[in-house]
């Protein structure tokens, strides 16, 4: 069996979504499709709507054979260890492809990266600052500025593919879905922004959402608990306030005293989108932001993190009848650790910022994220539901 790798976060699954799925099978003739998917944090500093044992089985329901999760160490990290953190499971889960996204997939990703070689204090400094400089040395480097997201995030899987012994056969495609910062849901149509669904589930405009959804994910939403980042607020809020300065200056992507700005801005702040109002400046985007704020909540620390990253691990959330028999014939030589359940020893060891950032979710969520949770064992699905185009 040959599988094609997919890198997700499904925030949540949406239309343009399945087209991914359904598109990865049909352009690479792959037998099992195999996501890699973020879990309750994500990357631009944010909590999933959904936990991620809905979004899962979500996954599975519309096309996936196989999903595992990308540990917060990874999910959390700027778009080049987010991608270096996809890339390096979907090559131990013995992928041979990946399909993605980019807003503009004609261009040669392939080349870019090859320019970019020995310009690599680009990304040390990328990642202690924000992407504006990387970018400026990506332009130096080969004259090519990528504005769009996607097209960075395709740029960044290129590279961390070209780093690997055996990298992967990689296809950008064009993107079915509205850009992702696109506010609103655009009547008649069958694609629209994650940011755009998020914010009509919260205001329970369900017929607004149901033409861009698959018809589990309109159920998962007006059926569960459905988080933000302002219900996490009084936690992180008396975080701020209460830990001593010099230890939050060890987060996770905090840099040059903005620990002392954060504290005193908490004194100050009245909710969530206030207190990131009352911290940002030029030189920090939102999105670092947000990233920051995660790593607090969680109490990640920069130096867990980097160890945590130089070993990482396979966390088996789902499989349907044909992901299993494509887990059964890579198993053995698989060259990372494969957890199908967390136990009380994982918890305190190998898995423990998972395990840490399950907890803070569930605080909120109600339901618990790991201890004990066992994979989805999913029958065989037909999607019953016609192919996007």
């Amino acid at each position: 069996m040959q599988a094609v790798g997919l890198i997700t976060e499904y925030n949540p699954l949406h239309n343009g979504h399945r087209y991914h799925l359904q598109r990865a099978k049909q352009l690479t003739g792959a037998d099992c499709v195999v996501v890699v998917m973020s879990g309750n944090w994500l990357q631009r500093g944010e909590p999933a709507i959904l936990d991620k044992w809905t979004r899962s089985k979500l996954a599975l329901e519309n096309g996936a054979d196989l999903v595992v999760e990308l540990p917060v160490f990874y999910a959390t990290q700027p778009a080049h260890l987010f991608a270096e953190g996809g890339i390096r499971l979907l090559s131990a889960l013995g992928c041979t492809s990946v399909v993605f996204g980019a807003e503009h997939p004609d261009l040669d990703f392939k080349r870019l990266t090859a320019e970019i070689e020995g310009h690599q204090d680009a990304f040390s400094h990328y990642n202690a600052t924000y992407a504006t400089q990387f970018n400026a040395a990506l332009k130096a480097a080969t004259g090519v500025t990528l504005t769009a997201a996607n097209d960075m995030l395709s740029f960044c899987y290129y590279t961390a593919n070209q780093a690997l012994a055996h990298p992967m056969q990689l296809y950008p495609i064009q993107r079915q879905q509205a850009d992702h910062a696109t506010p609103t849901i655009t009547a008649g149509q069958a694609y629209a922004s994650g940011t755009a669904i998020r914010q009509a589930a919260f205001a329970q405009d369900w017929p607004a959402i149901a033409p861009v959804v698959p018809s589990d994910t309109l159920t998962a939403l007006k059926s569960q608990r459905l988080q933000r980042w302002q219900d996490f607020w009084p936690l992180l809020h008396y975080q701020l306030l209460t830990v001593d300065v010099a230890h939050s200056g060890q987060y996770d992507q905090m840099a040059e005293g903005l620990e002392y700005r954060m504290q005193a801005m908490a004194q100050q702040a009245t909710d969530f989108d206030n207190f990131m109002h009352l911290v940002k400046s030029k030189r920090y985007t939102y999105t670092r932001l947000q990233r920051v704020a995660t790593a607090a909540l969680l109490q990640l620390t920069q130096q867990e993190v980097q160890a945590a990253q130089a070993a990482p691990y396979l966390r088996l959330l789902g499989f349907t009848p044909k992901g299993q028999a494509y887990l059964h014939q890579v198993k053995k030589q698989l060259p990372l650790p494969l957890y199908t359940k967390i136990n009380q020893d994982l918890r305190q060891h190998a898995l423990n910022l998972d395990y840490r950032a399950g907890r803070v979710y569930e605080l909120i969520n109600g339901q618990s994220q790991d201890l004990y949770r066992r994979p989805w064992r999913m029958p065989a699905i037909s999607v019953d539901q016609p192919e996007l185009s």
